[in-house]
């Protein structure tokens, strides 16, 4: 079995790549998949679920972390189709408030896999101290 601090590694260095791609403008993140959606605006949702999903694997079943994790691995999986949505094409050029109100919907969801990620990292390495006092 592999463990959890492997799984987490693997999804944040995913997360941090994606996150220098496009501070560096990388030019893959332009390439039109089918159906005219750019690879960047899918990379930016997996990066938004591995950030997400990092927190998922670190929480302990039935408990507070666990449920606010899932409630932030939506969000993200829910991103990318409500951004869609929200622009009316899959290019993400936004019109009128429309761009306001995706970007709080952006910022809410990166800030919520952001925060639950950070508590999971605490809960752990208060274990991980507790485990080492009780040696």
């Amino acid at each position: 079995m592999i463990k959890k601090s492997v799984i987490v590694s693997v999804l944040v260095a995913f997360v941090a790549w994606v996150v220098l791609s496009l501070i560096r403008g990388a030019p893959y993140l332009e390439i039109s998949l089918p159906g005219g959606l750019p690879l960047g605006n899918v990379l930016v949702a997996l990066g938004l679920g591995a950030l997400a999903g990092s927190a998922l694997v670190l929480s302990v079943r039935g408990s507070a972390l666990r449920a606010a994790s899932l409630i932030s691995l939506v969000g993200a999986v829910l991103w990318l189709p409500a951004s869609v949505a929200l622009a009316g094409n899959a290019q993400l050029n936004f019109s009128g408030g429309r761009g306001a109100v995706w970007l709080a919907l952006s910022v809410a969801i990166f800030a919520g896999a952001c925060s639950t990620l950070l508590w999971a990292l605490g809960v752990a390495a208060l274990a991980k101290i507790r485990g080492a006092g009780a040696a």
